[in-house]
């Protein structure tokens, strides 16, 4: 697996920042080669996505979710192995850092070769970044969950 990590400092309160992330059906409006995130329930989305020519759909289980904290997942089936971590932290009243760690399993030979030319981590470096430009052009989140999800809810554990 690949693991890829990249933090931006948001000018915006942790909760505007943790609010916006759990809006998935907006990432497509800031990751690059997201084409489509479906929330099917409080735990659980379906992904499309299309990198480097290659069309992907997955699920994602959310396995812990702390408001204001963090927002970790794994996929659950489909086109893609990964699992990772989005933390928050309240820097001042106005200004929050996002990390973001991911691990990822490329399949294919395409995916493996932008694997090795770093692709993927250009690519979250880039997401984060837009993510950035979205919360702050915004001035603000454009909703929220704010409900806990523990690791012992989704039945496996970490």
């Amino acid at each position: 697996m690949s693991t890829v990590k990249e933090a931006v400092e948001v000018d915006v309160p942790v909760h505007a920042a943790y609010n916006q992330w759990t809006q998935f059906e907006s990432f497509p409006e800031f990751m690059e080669g997201v084409e489509e995130v479906r929330q099917l329930d409080e735990s659980h989305n379906h992904w499309i996505t299309k990198i480097a020519g290659v069309r992907r759909e997955f699920d994602t289980e959310i396995v812990d979710q702390f408001p204001d904290e963090r927002i970790t997942w794994r996929t659950t089936s489909g086109d893609t192995d990964q699992k990772g971590s989005v933390r928050f932290e309240r820097l001042d009243d106005t200004h929050t850092k996002v990390e973001l760690v991911m691990e990822v399993e490329p399949s294919g030979a395409a995916e493996k070769t932008a694997d090795m030319l770093g692709v993927l981590d250009r690519r979250v470096k880039g997401d984060m970044k837009r993510f950035k430009q979205y919360i702050e052009q915004h001035g603000g989140e454009s909703g929220g969950w704010r409900g806990r999800i523990r690791p012992e809810d989704s039945g496996r554990s970490l």
